[in-house]
This record gives structure tokens, C-alpha cells and sequence, in this order.
């Protein structure tokens, strides 16, 4: 999980593909996390950043076919990489939305998020111990806030049992009985590859790194706790 990861020290392609989209600037209220104890489960509300790490963690539990809707969203063309049935496709922009309400083997969806990690995958299902419902849009375009109202987490909604998945999203916690993070994303300078001169633009923009630093609010059963890491990504 992408913040997990940059609070651990860890730095790999898929933290950089995640930072692709942050400009110079500040991005508040990122990240968004909300969670709640509950008799026999968690009640988890994210925003739109968690949703490929939601969909996968879910999906991995499955045994057999699943009934899946939602949207798949992608720059690329995918009709041809798709092994299932598309209920309709839209195009606005460059942007296609691969609409579906299937049933399904999870290995499908897995295979095609591995094979595309860029890929946006808001999609609705449910398993032993689990709801995942996600709004079937896609997200906003990351860009520096100038407004200080905070958003609510409602991207993604999920109830679980599954104590692995809520140590992963709230990691450092430990035992809470209602819990509300957010993130701030300060960009303070880009760095471009060396050769940048035998680049072209898109290789240099998947190519350029992030550079700057995270703070991590957490709002844990009324206790107010502030974390903060430097990040290159």
C-alpha cells in the first residue's frame, strides 16, 4: 500500500507511478482514511487512492466466479486485452471508461491490473467476510489545494473481518475504536533523468521524479498524532 510503503522507506515503481500525477505544489487533504470498530467487523471509508489496493486485496480471497460492476478506466486502449464481457465503453478526452457488470474469475481482473497498474479500477463486489462497494467514476486529477474545506472519505466503502487488510490501511495505529487520517502532499522540486536531452516528453514525464515531504495526521479515538517523511518517489 502506497503510503505504507513511503512511511517504511520503500520507494518502488509502484510509489512512482502513484506520484506521476503531482506537479510542483501542495495537495492537502490526500489519502483520505476513515475507519470504525464495529461488533463483528471494521467500517472502512477511503478516498479514490485506495481503490486498486481495495479491489486487489479482495479479490485475492475469492474462490471461483464472482458478480463484479463497475468501471475500468484507462488512457489505453483495452477492448483487445479484456477477456470479459464490456458492457459499454466511453471516450472523452483520451480517457475510455470500460463499463461491466459480470460475473467473472478474479484471476481475470487481477491479470489485468498487474499487466496495467496505470489502470483504474473501481469496481463493486462482495465475499466471505466482505462488502467492497466504489463509486464507478473516475477520479479527479491531482492538483494543488487552495481550499482549506476538508473533503469526506466516500470514494470506497468496505466492511471487514479481514484484520490483515485494516493493519495494512492503518498501519502504526494498532486498536482504535473510530479513526480519521489524512495526508498532505508538499512537491517541492521535480528531478528529470540525466540524459533528459535524448528523451522524448513522455518518457521524461514517466521518468521524473517527486521530490518532497508528507505529513500524516491521524485523529485516533480523540488522540491527535502527526507523522512526517521526506520522500523522493
Amino acid at each position: 500500500m502506497i503510503m505504507k510503503k513511503i512511511f517504511g522507506g520503500i520507494f518502488d515503481n509502484e510509489v512512482h507511478v502513484a506520484f506521476l500525477r503531482f506537479g510542483r505544489g501542495q495537495y492537502k487533504n490526500k489519502y483520505l482514511l476513515h475507519g470504525k470498530r464495529q461488533a463483528k467487523n471494521w467500517a472502512v471509508k477511503t478516498g479514490a487512492e485506495y481503490t486498486n489496493f481495495l479491489v486487489r486485496s479482495c479479490l485475492g480471497k475469492i474462490d471461483g466466479y464472482v458478480a463484479i460492476r463497475g468501471v475500468i478506466v484507462s488512457t489505453l486502449d483495452l477492448k483487445n486485452e479484456i477477456e470479459f464481457e464490456i458492457k459499454k465503453v466511453s471516450n472523452f478526452q483520451g480517457v475510455r471508461k470500460y463499463i461491466i457488470d459480470i460475473e467473472v474469475e478474479p484471476s481475470k481482473i487481477l491479470d489485468l491490473m498487474n499487466k496495467y497498474p496505470k489502470g483504474f479500477f473501481a469496481l463493486s463486489f462482495k465475499g466471505e467476510g466482505f462488502v467492497l462497494k466504489i463509486k464507478a467514476k473516475a477520479p479527479k486529477n491531482g492538483k494543488p489545494g487552495k481550499d482549506d474545506k476538508k473533503p469526506v472519505a466516500d470514494f470506497c466503502s468496505l466492511k471487514t473481518e479481514d484484520r490483515a487488510i485494516i493493519d495494512e490501511l492503518f498501519f502504526g495505529v494498532g486498536d482504535f475504536q473510530e479513526i480519521s487520517i489524512s495526508h498532505e502532499i508538499d512537491v517541492t522540486d521535480i528531478i528529470y533523468p540525466a540524459d533528459i536531452e535524448n528523451l522524448k516528453p513522455i518518457e521524461i514525464r514517466e521518468l521524473a521524479k517527486r521530490k518532497g515531504v508528507i505529513k500524516r495526521d491521524i485523529d485516533v479515538d480523540g488522540i491527535i498524532k502527526m507523522r512526517e517523511v521526506e520522500f523522493v518517489a
